[in-house]
C-alpha cells in the first residue's frame, strides 16, 4: 500500500504544479513533454484524477494529524 500510495502522491503533484503553471503562465507541462503522444497525455490526466480520488479517500488513515481526530492535539 505504501508503492501505491507514493505513485498517487507523485501523480497529485504533477496535477497540482501542471495547474500552476496553466494558472500562472498559461503552459500545459503535460502537453509540452507528451503533445505529441495525445493518448499517453490523456492517460496521464486521468491518473491525476484518480490519484487524487484516492488520496482524498484514503487521507484520514495515512495523515497523522487527521488520524487523530477526537484526540487530544497537545503538541
Amino acid at each position: 500500500m505504501k508503492s501505491l500510495h507514493m505513485v498517487t502522491f507523485a501523480f497529485v503533484i504533477v496535477g497540482a504544479l501542471n495547474w500552476g503553471l496553466i494558472g500562472l503562465f498559461g503552459f500545459d507541462l503535460v502537453k509540452a513533454v507528451l503533445g505529441s503522444w495525445p493518448s499517453v497525455q490523456n492517460l496521464v490526466y486521468i491518473l491525476v484524477g484518480l490519484s487524487a480520488v484516492y488520496l482524498a479517500m484514503t487521507h484520514m488513515n495515512d495523515c497523522k494529524i487527521c488520524s487523530m481526530k477526537g484526540k487530544s492535539r497537545r503538541k
